[in-house]
Order: C-alpha cells, then sequence, then structure tokens
C-alpha cells in the first residue's frame, strides 16, 4: 500500500470528514500546493514535526507561518524540542517529509490558533504530489489536538 493509500484508508476507517486530492504537480511546500488548487498560501497549512525528550509532536500552522519554538517549549514544559529530521519524520509519522498529513499518526498534535479561524484548508495528503480538503473542525476530531498560539 502507498502512502496516499494508506492515509485514504484511513480517513475511509475513521469516518474523517475529508476530500483526498491527488494532483499532476509537486505540493511540497505551501506555495506549491496553493497553486496547484488555486487558492492563497494561508488556506494551505503545514505540518511541522519536532521532536520533544523522543516523543513526536506535530504542530499544524498556516502556510506562510513558521513556528516559535520558544512558545513550543512553554506549551509543552521543556527545554529540549527540535526540528525533527527527514528520516525521523518517516518513521515516526510513517509519511514522508512534503507530504505528511495533520493526523493518521502516532503523536501530540498542536494546531495553531490562525488554523482555526479558516472555512476549509489543504494539508498534507501523504506525499509531494496530493492534498487533503478538510474543515478545521474536523481536521481537530481528526487528530484530537490542542489549540495554542503556536506561530512567529
Amino acid at each position: 500500500m502507498n502512502y496516499e493509500d494508506k492515509l485514504k484508508d484511513h480517513i475511509k476507517k475513521n469516518g474523517i470528514g475529508a476530500l483526498h486530492l491527488h494532483l499532476s504537480r509537486s505540493c511540497h511546500s505551501a506555495r506549491e500546493a496553493a497553486l496547484a488548487v488555486g487558492v492563497d498560501t494561508e488556506s494551505v497549512v503545514k505540518t511541522i514535526c519536532l521532536i520533544d525528550s523522543g516523543k513526536l509532536i506535530a504542530c499544524v500552522l498556516c502556510g506562510n507561518d513558521r513556528i516559535d519554538l520558544s512558545e513550543m517549549e512553554k506549551l509543552l514544559h521543556t527545554e529540549k524540542v527540535k526540528l525533527a529530521t527527514p528520516h525521523e519524520i518517516l518513521k515516526r509519522t510513517g509519511y514522508p517529509c512534503g507530504g505528511v498529513p495533520p493526523f493518521g499518526f502516532e503523536g501530540k498534535f498542536v494546531i495553531d490558533k490562525k488554523v482555526m479561524e479558516k472555512d476549509v484548508i489543504y494539508c498534507g495528503g501523504g506525499s509531494e504530489s496530493s492534498l487533503i480538503k478538510i474543515s478545521p473542525e474536523n481536521l481537530k476530531k481528526a487528530n484530537e489536538g490542542i489549540i495554542a498560539e503556536i506561530s512567529e
């Protein structure tokens, strides 16, 4: 089973209100994803993977935003947060860097407050050429994430 099929299966099995989109072009960056579906980059969200004391933290941010690591450390009550490497991302999420969805794997999920202000968002669809179209409310249900201000 490929990455996209694995994610589509997860969506179906868990009754997640989301649409999987396979595209003929790269969606690796928020800019590429926005161009591919004809939206602004603020409607595209990215999943930034962090490691804290060996645990995976998946942070969901709007496309142009950057993660505030000091805010994440305060939120997690730690001083050890680091960005995950592409190898760690694949190993821990089961998806390649550039296609990581914001749900469908074990970890702690944190959603930036700005994401929840959108009507519809587009996020990683399991590969560099696919996206998921989902409402922020359905995203929160899918990953049971906490909402916090985590962008710079």
